[in-house]
């Protein structure tokens, strides 16, 4: 007589794997105890040795789905002016099974994530594609159980991951800040200006000034978005040089 598979609740997580999970969801936004959640974190190892366990495939590929509008719309919203190919490079690049695992292994996302027993034993933990399908999955799961707005989020933040993995990308504030305060002033501030659209799809409006000064301006999905289109912004009209002008005409900043 052949013996049962185990059920679910048979294979109790360790209190290291509940703390993960715990972890995990608070990123994501999500409850620990969702079904969802659990169904997000789990292996196709672990659903094949347990009973009425659900893998993550499916919420995968609908995280994929939600990822790449997510990502195309801060793209197009962060560079008026790139082009369709540029846009497409820079989307393929963050999106990628290696950005999305780097993104996974940064915030510790293995540690979560529900194998079977005899996966436990290889190296899956460290496998690309698993920890980039956990990533998708669990943005399904955020997707789902919250709204676009809270997937959009966590999509924000995987993009700027990829951004710095991919090395190419310019942090716009970060070179304005280093321009302005080469001309020994303050560094600039940002102020949002405006909010546009319903709350659930809200477009901020944001300028930045020094000493007075109004920039440039930049719109975008989030407030951080906002503030990098108007850095950008700025430094493509070269209003920060008008600082110089006015910083040789007063002496002091």
């Amino acid at each position: 007589m052949s013996e049962a598979p185990p059920h679910e609740d048979d294979l109790e997580a360790a209190p290291d794997g509940v703390a993960a999970r715990i972890r995990v969801a608070g990123l994501f936004g999500l409850d620990p105890d969702s079904p969802r959640f659990l169904e997000a974190l789990t292996h196709p190892s672990f659903a094949h040795e347990v009973s009425g366990a659900v893998d993550n495939q499916r919420l995968e590929f609908l995280g994929d789905a939600v990822l790449g509008l997510c990502v195309s719309d801060e793209l197009f919203s962060r560079d008026q002016d790139a082009q369709e190919g540029q846009l497409t490079r820079t989307r393929a690049q963050v999106v990628s099974t290696d950005a999305l695992a780097e993104f996974a292994r940064e915030r510790r996302i293995a540690e979560a994530i529900r194998f079977g027993r005899g996966a436990e034993q290889g190296n899956l933990h460290g496998s690309p594609k698993v920890l980039a399908d956990a990533v998708e999955a669990l943005i399904a799961a955020a997707y789902l159980e919250h709204g676009l707005q809270a997937a959009r989020r966590i999509c924000e933040e995987v993009l700027l991951c990829g951004l710095r993995a991919a090395g190419g990308a310019r942090d716009s504030k970060s070179e304005l800040q280093e321009r302005v305060q080469a001309l020994r002033l303050a560094p600039p501030t940002y102020r949002v200006v405006e909010r546009l659209g319903p709350a659930h799809e809200t477009e901020f409006v944001v300028e930045v000034v020094a000493r007075g000064v109004v920039l440039g301006s930049g719109r975008g999905r989030s407030r951080r978005a906002a503030e990098t289109a108007a850095a950008r912004a700025a430094l493509d009209l070269g209003s920060w040089r008008e600082l110089a002008t006015d910083e040789m005409e007063t002496g002091s900043p």
